[in-house]
C-alpha cells in the first residue's frame, strides 16, 4: 500500500484535479493506495473569514458562502456526468446548508469560538474529498470515502489539537481490515475529539493526516503532490536560482519545514521517521519528474555540506536583560513557564555566557501576551531593578542555512558571516543546536530576499556570482561603458564566472531599474520612458531593492552624486567613482569614505580619477602594500593639456586646439578645469592621499599659464577670452621652441610638496616622448631611486576611462 496526499493547489480546480485523477488511476493499477486531498485552493481561507465576518455583526459572509458553494458546484458539474451529479450535488448543498447554519449562530452571538473555528474550518476537505471520489467513481475505478475525522482521534484543545495515537493506530488498523478498495479517499486537516467533537491538525495538516495513515498501515511509502517538483535549496519566488534537493534526511526535512519551506507540514516527518518509511516529495503538473526523497540519510551528505536554506518572516526578539539575573539559577525557567501559560511558541533562543541577558525569538503576533506575560513574572524584579525594562525589537527574520554535513565541518558560520557582512545584513542573533545541524541567524525582515540570494550563492552557486550594477550618467562615457559590459557579457561569464546585470541607469532627469537586468540592446529607449526623478530619487529606489552584490558606479561630474556615497558605503553597496569630486574634497571627506569602505567591507574604486584606464593608482596602492616607500611622483596627467600641446603649433589658435580636444571628448564638461590646472591638482592631490599624506587642495601650488581674464564667465566667454589672447600662447610656444623643448603642464609631488604648472621639457627628460593624450606617472621610491616605476598610456578618451570603470566594477567582484 501506500498513500498520496494532494495540496490545495493541486485540487484548486476541476482541470488540475483531472491531472490527479490521472495519477490515482496510474498508481492504482500497481496497488492500493489511499489518497488524502486538501480543501480546493483558497477554501480554508474563505471559510475562516466567513467566520470573522460573521463575528463581526457582518452579514456579507453569506456572500463568500454563495461564492465557496459555486466554486464547489462549478467543480462538480465539470468533473463528473451529468447523469451522476446529482447525489454529489446534493451533498454539496446540505453540507453549504450547515455552514451557514452554523455562520448565522456566529453572527447572532458575536461570538467565534477556537471549537467552532474547528468545525467550520473542516468542511473544505470534507467537500474537496466528496467531490473527488465520485469523480473516480464515475471513471470506474475501485474507490471508498474516508471519513478521517472519526479515524484521527485528539484531545480537546481546539486551534491545535493534539494526536491520541494509541486510539488513532487502532481505528485505522481495524477500517482497513474490515474495509477493501483498490483507492481510498480521505479528507485531510479533519480529526475529532474521543465524544465526537470536530476538530483540525493545523494549518498544512492535510500533510499530517497522510502520514498518520501511512504509520498506521505500514504503507510502503507516503507522496507529497504539491504544485512543486519536491523541496528546494531555497523559496524558489526569492532565489529565482533554487535547485531541487534529491535527498535528505528526515532531521534536515524537519529543520527547513520548521524554518518556513512551505513544501512539507513539520509533524508530517515524526510518525513515518520513527517506522523508517519514505517520503516523497512530488509535483502534481510534471508527474515524471523525480521530485525530492526524505529518507533515515541522505544520500547526497558526501557532496553537499549545506541542504537548504529557509525563513521564518514576522519575527520579534524580547531581551531579558540585568545584573540581578548573574548566578541566580530559575530565570530561564520562570521565563519559558510564563510564555507556555500563555501557549507561546518559542522559535529561537540565545543566553549571554556571563547569565546577564536570554534572548527568544517568538512570533510577532505573539509580542503583546509575551510581553504581558514576562511582565507579570518578573514584577518585583524589575521594581527592585534587578531585571531591566523588556527590549522588544520588531520586523525582524530568521535565516537559517540547514545540512547534515555541517557537523564538524570547519568554516560554515564563517562563509555565512562573510556572505551575510559583505553585503550589509546586520545579524541580530544567532543560534546554533549541539547537532550543528542549523545555523540560525536573526536579520531585519526587509532583508530577507537579499540574504537568502546571498547565502544560497554562496552555498549553492558555485558556477556564477551575480553583480548588480547601478549606473548614473549615460553621456559619452556612460554610453560607451554599456556598450562595453553589453559586449563583455559572454566572456564574463564563461571565463570569470560572473553574470553582470546592469540593474539601474539614470540620467539627470530619468532612471529605470529592473532587478532582472535592463535589456542592453535598447536601454537608450527604456530610459527615455523611465521614471522622472532627481538622482537622489534613483540613489533611493537602489537602496530600497537592496540586491545583492550592488555596485553603484558614478559616470558624471555631479557634487551631489558624490555626496550619496556615504550612504551606499554604509549599506555595503559598493561604489565605483569616475567622479572626481569626492576623493578630492576636503580630506575628512575623502577619509571617512576610506573609512566606511573599510567598516562596512564594501569596496570603494576610483581608479579613473587619475588616469582613465591607466593602473595609476592601483600600481600606488600595490607598491605601499608590499613595503615601499615613495619619494618623488611626477607626471603628465592631463590628457587634455598633453594633446593640446602637442598639437598647438602656432599654425591653428590655442582655442581652435582647445576646442578640437573638448569635441573629441578629452576635456571635461567645462574645459576651464583642465586647462587652469584644476583638474590636474586633483588629480595630484588623490595620489598624494593614497600615498597615506594628509593634504587639501590648498597645499597644492598652481603655476598656472592662462590669463586670467580668460577664466571669468561663460565657457563661450572663455573661448573668445583665449582667441583676444593668442599672442600670449605663441610667446610661451616660442620661449619653449628657443630652447629646444616641449611644453607638458607637470604634476610634481616631492616630500610633501605639490605643485602643478606648465613646464620647459628637454629631450632627455622622461616626459619628452609623450604623445597625442597620452598620461605618463613616474614613480621614485626606495626599490626604484633612479630608474622610475613608469605608467604610460591613454589618460583620455570616452572608451579608455570607460574601460577603467569596467575594470573596478570587476574588481569589486573579488574583493
Amino acid at each position: 500500500m501506500e498513500v498520496l496526499k494532494f495540496g490545495g493547489s493541486s485540487v484548486a480546480n476541476a482541470n488540475n484535479i483531472q491531472k490527479v485523477i490521472n495519477i490515482i488511476q496510474q498508481k492504482a493499477n500497481k496497488q492500493q493506495i489511499i489518497v488524502v486531498v486538501s480543501a480546493l485552493s483558497g477554501i480554508t481561507d474563505m471559510l475562516l473569514q466567513c467566520c470573522k465576518t460573521a463575528a463581526n455583526g457582518d452579514d456579507s459572509y453569506k456572500s463568500i458562502i454563495q461564492e465557496i458553494e459555486r466554486r464547489h458546484l462549478d467543480t462538480v458539474r465539470l468533473l463528473i456526468d451529468v447523469t451522476q451529479q446529482s447525489s454529489v450535488l446534493s451533498y454539496v448543498k446540505k453540507q453549504m446548508n450547515d455552514i451557514e447554519d452554523v455562520c448565522n449562530g456566529i453572527y447572532l452571538l458575536k461570538e467565534l469560538s477556537l471549537r467552532t473555528k474547528d468545525r467550520i474550518a473542516g468542511y473544505g476537505e470534507l467537500l474537496s474529498s466528496t467531490i473527488i471520489c465520485a469523480a473516480v467513481k464515475a471513471q470506474h475505478i475501485d474507490a471508498n470515502w474516508v471519513d478521517s475525522g472519526s479515524l484521527i482521534i485528539t484531545n480537546d484543545h481546539f486551534g491545535n489539537a493534539a494526536v491520541n495515537f494509541d486510539s488513532t493506530n487502532k481505528n485505522i488498523e481495524t477500517y482497513f481490515q474490515h474495509n477493501q478498495a483498490k483507492v481510498f479517499i480521505a479528507p485531510g486537516f479533519v480529526a475529532s475529539t474521543s465524544s465526537g467533537l470536530p476538530t483540525t491538525l493545523g494549518r498544512g495538516g492535510s500533510d499530517y493526516t497522510a502520514a498518520i495513515f501511512t504509520a498506521a498501515t505500514n504503507a510502503a511509502c507516503v507522496e507529497i503532490w504539491t504544485d512543486v517538483t519536491g523541496m528546494m535549496t531555497a523559496d524558489p519566488r526569492l532565489v529565482p536560482n533554487a535547485k531541487t534537493i534529491a535527498t535528505l534526511s528526515y532531521q534536515e526535512a524537519m529543520e527547513l519545514s520548521h524554518f518556513g519551506a512551505k513544501v512539507i507540514y513539520p509533524p508530517t516527518i515524526q510518525p513515518v521517521m520513527n517506522k523508517q518509511i519514505s517520503v516523497y516529495i512530488k509535483n502534481t503538473f510534471a508527474p515524471n519528474e523525480t521530485g525530492t526523497l526524505i529518507q533515515q540519510n541522505s544520500n547526497t551528505q558526501s557532496e553537499t555540506i549545506v541542504t537548504g536554506i529557509s525563513s521564518i518572516n514576522a519575527i520579534t526578539l524580547i531581551s531579558l536583560e540585568g545584573s540581578g539575573m548573574v548566578g541566580i539559577p530559575g530565570f530561564s525557567k520562570r521565563l519559558f513557564e510564563a510564555l507556555a501559560a500563555e501557549k507561546i511558541n518559542v522559535i529561537l533562543i540565545t543566553q549571554s555566557s556571563s547569565e546577564h541577558a536570554i534572548c527568544v525569538g517568538i512570533n510577532e503576533a505573539d509580542v503583546l501576551a509575551a510581553t504581558k506575560a514576562i511582565d507579570a513574572a518578573f514584577e518585583i524584579e524589575m521594581l527592585q531593578k534587578k531585571i531591566d525594562p523588556l527590549v522588544i525589537e520588531n520586523n525582524l527574520a530568521i535565516v537559517a542555512l540547514v545540512g547534515d554535513g555541517m557537523k564538524n565541518h570547519t568554516g560554515i558560520s564563517g562563509k555565512l558571516f562573510n556572505a551575510l557582512g559583505k553585503n550589509g545584513i546586520n545579524i541580530r542573533a544567532i543560534a546554533q543546536g549541539s547537532s550543528e545541524r542549523n545555523i540560525s541567524t536573526v536579520i531585519q525582515k526587509t532583508d530577507v530576499k537579499k540574504a537568502m540570494n546571498v547565502i544560497h550563492e554562496a552555498f549553492f552557486e558555485t558556477v556564477l556570482k551575480e553583480i548588480n550594477v547601478f549606473i548614473a550618467g549615460v553621456g559619452n562615457v556612460g554610453s560607451k561603458l554599456i556598450e562595453q559590459i553589453k559586449k563583455q557579457q559572454p566572456f564574463l561569464r564563461d571565463q570569470l564566472r560572473i553574470k553582470l546585470k546592469v540593474a539601474g541607469i539614470a540620467n539627470s532627469k530619468k532612471y529605470i531599474i529592473n532587478e532582472d537586468g535592463i535589456a542592453l540592446d535598447d536601454w537608450q529607449t527604456a530610459l527615455i520612458n523611465g521614471t522622472p526623478a532627481d538622482i537622489n530619487e534613483f540613489n533611493n529606489a537602489i537602496i530600497q531593492h537592496n540586491l545583492r552584490n550592488s555596485v553603484f558606479v558614478d559616470v558624471t561630474a555631479n557634487n551631489t552624486v558624490a555626496t550619496t556615497y556615504p550612504t551606499f558605503l554604509a549599506k555595503a553597496i559598493a561604489v565605483v567613482a569616475c567622479n572626481k569630486v569626492a576623493c578630492s574634497a576636503d580630506y575628512a571627506s575623502y577619509k571617512n569614505l576610506k573609512l566606511l569602505s573599510k567598516e562596512y567591507n564594501a569596496p570603494f574604486l576610483f581608479e579613473t580619477n587619475v588616469g582613465a584606464g591607466l593602473p595609476i593608482i592601483g600600481t600606488l596602492n600595490d607598491l605601499i602594500s608590499s613595503g615601499d616607500k615613495i619619494h618623488k611622483m611626477e607626471a603628465v596627467l592631463s590628457g587634455t593639456l598633453n594633446f593640446v600641446f602637442n598639437n598647438y603649433d602656432g599654425t591653428k589658435s590655442f582655442a581652435a586646439v582647445v576646442k578640437q580636444a573638448q569635441l573629441e571628448g578629452y576635456t571635461e564638461p567645462d574645459p576651464r578645469l583642465d586647462l587652469g590646472g584644476k583638474d590636474v591638482m586633483r588629480k595630484l592631490l588623490i595620489l598624494a592621499r593614497e600615498n597615506g599624506d594628509t593634504i587639501e587642495m590648498d597645499d597644492i601650488a598652481n603655476h598656472s599659464f592662462m590669463p586670467a581674464a580668460c577664466m571669468e564667465g561663460t565657457v563661450d566667454d572663455f573661448y573668445n577670452s583665449m582667441e583676444q589672447h593668442e599672442q600670449h600662447f605663441k610667446n610661451l610656444l616660442a620661449e619653449a621652441n628657443t630652447q629646444g623643448c616641449k611644453l607638458k603642464f607637470v604634476a610634481s609631488y616631492n616630500q610633501g610638496k605639490a605643485i602643478v604648472g606648465l613646464q620647459h621639457i628637454n629631450p632627455q627628460h622622461n616626459l619628452y616622448h609623450l604623445y597625442g593624450k597620452d598620461n605618463v606617472v613616474l614613480f621614485y621610491t626606495e626599490r626604484y631611486p633612479v630608474q622610475p616605476l613608469v605608467i604610460k598610456g591613454a589618460g583620455a578618451g570616452a572608451d579608455v576611462t570607460a574601460s577603467g570603470i569596467f575594470a573596478d566594477i570587476i574588481r569589486t567582484s573579488k574583493l
